[in-house]
């Protein structure tokens, strides 16, 4: 499967995780300033967007996804964090995970995010702050 279309689009699977609070989970990678939800690109051996999500977060957290805790929140777009000049289409899941997250491989920093405050924060990634963000938090009045 071809996760990066020639007009500069990157599909992801991307996760909601949310602590007892109603705090989100956003990861920094190595060598990047901006904080986005967990996830990442299909590898060829991936058959749908569960299976993706769950060796990401395996490989990113050390975690397991919950069985059949995966609800569908919504497929967005904006410009990528961390690839100069393409796009970002992700399919966003809230999961539950079985284990306490702690980051690995390419993941520097976890932080735990007021989705309210989120929107408006530079250092969180466009898609987690204008698409995913406002999801999680009531509209201001």
């Amino acid at each position: 499967m071809n996760e990066s279309a020639p007009g500069g689009t990157i599909r992801i699977v991307a996760a909601v995780v949310l602590d007892v609070d109603g705090r989100s989970l956003l990861v920094r990678k190595h060598g990047s300033r901006v904080f986005q939800q967990p996830g990442g690109k299909r590898d060829a051996a991936d058959r749908d967007d569960l299976e993706t999500l769950a060796r990401e977060l395996r490989e990113e957290l050390g975690c397991t996804l919950v069985a059949h805790s995966a609800q569908w929140l919504c497929r967005g777009e904006a410009p990528a964090a961390n690839e100069r000049g393409c796009m970002m289409e992700a399919e966003v899941y809230r999961v539950q995970l079985a284990e306490p997250p702690q980051a690995q491989a390419e993941i520097a920093e976890l932080r735990w995010v007021d989705p309210a405050a989120a929107r408006d924060d530079p250092e969180v990634a466009m898609l987690s702050r204008h698409l995913i963000m406002p999801l999680l938090a009531p509209s201001r009045s």
